[in-house]
């Protein structure tokens, strides 16, 4: 029976470049910044490395390619298993994934993972309509001809706030609080994109891009990479004396029948949904909103951040808004989510969003995220979410000391 791997495996290191408009840094400029700093972290050498798997990039022909080799031939790892996987915007996490079970097998001792992506070169204010990408399958341009992802998740919002009945002004509201919370904790973390304070009435006035969602509802696109290395439980303190270990990794893909069936209420992902028990599961964690420290969460759009709330099982349904006027989720609240600000300012380059989501899970943990760092941390936990509400591919991390 599949006993899963907790405690098999810790991180021994991260590196994480700056995210913004990089057009002065190639892909491979950023890859061997993060590696940089991720090997220096770890305090090992390149030889040391056995096996390396990079997450994206997502728009790979603009970007590196098809392949793992540009990740072979700007770290230089000659000769030794390179992979690339993607899985939209859980590739970075995928990544993480591939080493942690690499590791967990005894495949290998000590392996890297690395995200990266350059979305600013694919000229996209944001991202593409995206029924025609290869990514989503040949049924997808079908059933979702002309779909774009504010337009899916604007319906989400709609549909949130008439079931739950939440006038439009006060939805608008408790989405702009997230809004808010998350760009001031931006402000506190030198390697985020967006750094700048905004107001409620900033958020709430903001231009629209699909109502309900405004330009402050929404993530930004950005360059950027992220890495880990992650060795051998046993190995972890001949390396550093205060690794990370990874608790649970768990994925769960969703294949859009839901749209099949009048009982599916567009305000949930059932792919989290279906994830997260799992995880909790695999980390011993029974009461997730006593026992989670700290989160990093997909906030694509505020309206995500406040439905995974729920599909995590730490907001009960339909009252993540309490938790929300409460400052539940603020830096000094129960449970941080989004301490270096998210998505939405830290920045999303596709490929790279996993790893840096853990990266900060990893500083704090270790009690080094400075302004940022929350009381005694004792579990965190990070989601992605690629893809839409109903056609979806999923990761959920958590590590703990």
């Amino acid at each position: 029976m599949a006993e899963g791997i907790r405690d098999k495996v810790a991180i021994i290191g991260m590196g994480c470049t700056k995210f913004g408009e990089l057009w002065d840094k190639s892909p491979e400029d950023l890859m061997v910044e993060a590696f940089t700093e991720a090997i220096q972290d770890a305090g090992i050498e390149k030889k040391d490395i056995q096996a390396a798997w990079q997450g994206g990039p997502e728009m790979t022909e603009v970007s590196t390619g098809h392949s793992a080799i540009p990740l072979s031939t700007a770290l230089k790892l000659q000769y030794i298993p390179t992979t690339k996987v993607e899985n939209m915007c859980a590739s970075g996490s995928e990544a993480l994934r591939a080493a942690t079970y690499a590791v967990a097998s005894g495949a290998c001792d000590i392996a890297l993972a690395l995200g990266i992506e350059k979305l600013k070169d694919t000229g996209y204010g944001g991202l593409p309509e995206f029924s025609h990408v290869v990514a989503v399958g040949t049924k997808l341009r079908v059933v979702m001809a002309n779909n774009t992802t504010p337009g899916m998740f604007a319906m989400m919002a709609t549909r949130y706030f008439s079931h739950y009945g939440l006038t439009p002004e006060e939805g608008k509201k408790t989405l702009a609080k997230i809004s808010v919370k998350s760009h001031h904790n931006g402000t506190l973390h030198e390697k985020a994109h967006m750094r700048r304070e905004v107001t409620i009435d900033q958020v709430v006035n903001a231009p629209i891009i699909a109502w309900p969602l405004g330009l402050f509802d929404c993530c930004g696109v950005s360059d950027g990479s992220a890495a880990a290395i992650v060795c051998r439980a046993d190995m972890a303190k001949n390396f550093r004396a205060d690794p990370v270990f990874i608790k649970s990794c768990q994925i769960a893909a969703c294949t859009g029948d839901e749209l099949s069936y009048t009982k599916y209420d567009l305000m949930h992902v059932e792919s989290t949904c279906r994830a997260a028990p799992r995880a909790y599961k695999e980390a011993g964690i029974k009461n997730p909103r006593e026992e989670i420290s700290m989160m990093e969460v997909h906030d694509c759009f505020s309206i995500t951040e406040l439905v995974t709330y729920e599909d995590l099982g730490i907001s009960p349904r339909g009252r993540a808004k309490e938790d929300i006027d409460a400052g539940f989720f603020e830096l000094g609240g129960k449970i941080p989510c989004q301490p270096d600000g998210g998505l939405k300012c830290f920045g999303h380059p596709i490929g790279a969003s996993g790893l840096r989501m853990m990266y900060e899970m990893y500083k704090q943990l270790q009690g080094k995220a400075g302004p940022r760092q929350v009381k005694n941390p004792k579990f965190g936990l990070t989601h992605n979410l690629g893809g839409v509400p109903v056609r979806n591919v999923v990761a959920i991390n958590i590590v703990g000391r």
